[in-house]
């Protein structure tokens, strides 16, 4: 989950816990500590829709990555022919990496390239695929990979993998 869906989950907590502090002072026939507890309880529910929305944001990349990588058949292991550049933030708030590939064959190659977008953690926020495509013997070649949706707070890039095709 995003630091902005913690804030927010935190927010919907505070809220609602002081919206049910309040009623506790109502003649509804609920004590204040059953009161606090429904509203922990209710919190608790909204703040595990939050994490599981971006849990399910993250396998849905990450399944989509696999499968594309799996379409090349006879890819060969690549990864230290790539490196990916610093992280910056496009103008949709999206976390952008220079990728550079490095081809060091005696032909020209093409390769898939799997980009990890993870926190200051370590946990992974997104991954991407990205084609770079006709890499000429001996040369170099950049592409941009580009998170799938906006990603907040202190966000590392890393290659995955790498297959030459």
């Amino acid at each position: 989950m995003t630091r902005r869906g913690v804030r927010g989950a935190s927010a919907v907590l505070v809220a609602m816990t002081v919206a049910f502090t309040a009623s506790a002072c109502s003649d509804d026939g609920d004590s204040a500590s059953s009161t606090v507890s429904k509203a922990a309880s209710a919190a608790s529910s909204v703040a595990s829709s939050v994490a599981s929305k971006g849990s399910d944001v993250v396998a849905s990349a990450t399944a989509a990555a696999e499968d594309k990588l799996n379409s090349f058949k006879d890819g060969v292991n690549a990864s230290g022919d790539v490196k990916a550049g610093a992280p910056a933030t496009d103008a949709d708030g999206r976390v952008t990496s220079k990728v550079t590939v490095s081809n060091g064959t005696d032909s020209t190659q093409s390769y898939a390239v799997q980009i990890n977008f993870k926190d200051a953690d370590g946990n992974l926020l997104d991954t991407v695929v990205v084609s770079v495509d006709d890499v000429a013997s001996k040369k170099t070649k950049d592409a941009t990979a580009r998170s799938n949706r906006k990603l907040d707070g202190d966000v590392k890039v890393e290659v995955g993998q790498a297959l030459r095709h």
